[in-house]
């Protein structure tokens, strides 16, 4: 069965000589969650924008169920469901009025539009507030109306531009279990994320992008598995002391230590025994851990390796023009 979503050499090139992707190439299986996981400014968004038929791209193609985003914009349009970063609902309405509102939009019969947007407040819980304004909802509330915009002409393939951005913990939470219902029903998602334990539990396989570019690719467990089987975290009282550290550990391990703030971080294949080894390097020269562990590794390790840097929000010189549609406009990612 050929793959709900195909990218194949994206390049999009900005004004000032910023090139925004460079190469960019994966594939989607149906009826399972992709993320693409990266910081503000490595291409996450851009790509969204070519998929979903905002941006054209330089080089490159992409398919949504077999449909070219260039060749075939109006029919690619039709298929696909979007979530941008920010909601993208009308908070002078209400929750059931923004849903017919987006049914009506898709050239929906009357009778399936309220039927359906009756069916999605039910789904995504928001009933009993669904003839309030959007003034009155919570962050959470609203990004949950947004998703169920995004359904509500029953699409095969959904696009999620970091949807949980501004959320507090239980509000996230209970939006990635909304995303697993749809998925367990067949929906095709992909992910944008600087989260990576969003990534992490969501997603069945990552790209992670850097400036531009796919610099990994796989499964999470694969991704961090490639690290080795542990990490040795070790905090130390100062940045120096851990700089110093650093350089002492990089004889008990094949992997390099990395330094961030005052602690340390080793990925290990030997876990007891690298641990063992590292306590020794330390007494001898003196340095006593203020804190001392083993842990699985995750993400976070494996962006780090990769990158150099966190997946953390930073100003990019690779961030896009705003010039598209609200519900995509400000180009973070």
């Amino acid at each position: 069965m050929p793959s709900a979503i195909e990218v194949s050499g994206l390049v999009k090139r900005f004004p000032r000589g910023v090139l925004a992707l460079d190469g960019v190439s994966f594939d989607v299986e149906r009826g399972t969650v992709f993320g693409l996981l990266g910081p503000n400014g490595a291409g996450k968004t851009t790509v969204v924008r070519i998929l979903t038929t905002i941006l054209r791209p330089d080089e490159g193609g992409a398919k949504v169920l077999g449909r070219d985003v260039v060749r075939e914009p109006e029919l690619v349009r039709s298929l696909f469901g979007l979530a941008g970063q920010y909601a993208a609902v009308d908070e002078n309405l209400t929750g059931r009025e923004n849903l017919r509102m987006v049914g009506r939009l898709n050239h929906l019969p009357r009778p399936v539009v309220a039927t359906r947007s009756k069916e999605l407040l039910d789904q995504f819980e928001l009933t009993d507030a669904a003839d309030r304004t959007l003034k009155t909802y919570s962050g959470g509330m609203r990004r949950r109306l947004d998703l169920a915009a995004a359904l509500v002409a029953r699409p095969e393939v959904l696009f999620l531009d970091e949807p949980t951005t501004g959320l507090d913990p239980p509000a996230r939470i209970g939006l990635w279990g909304v995303i697993e219902g749809l998925v367990e029903t067949g929906t095709t998602v992909l992910l944008t994320t600087q989260y990576l334990e969003e990534a992490d539990r969501l997603a069945s396989r990552v790209a992670v992008v850097d400036h531009g570019r796919v610099i990994a690719e796989g499964t999470p467990a694969a991704l961090k598995a490639d690290l080795g089987a542990t990490v040795l975290e070790v905090g130390l009282s100062d940045a120096d002391t851990a700089a110093r550290a650093a350089q002492l550990l990089e004889s008990v391990s094949a992997k390099r230590p990395r330094v961030l703030g005052n602690d340390v971080e080793l990925p290990a294949d030997g876990g007891a025994a690298v641990a063992t080894d590292a306590l020794r390097a330390l007494d001898r020269a003196g340095i006593v851990p203020l804190r001392f562990s083993l842990r699985e590794p995750s993400l976070d390790d494996v962006f780090l390796t990769l990158t150099g840097h966190a997946a953390e929000e930073r100003t990019a010189a690779s961030s896009a023009p705003s010039s598209a549609p609200s519900s995509t406009a400000r180009e973070r990612s």
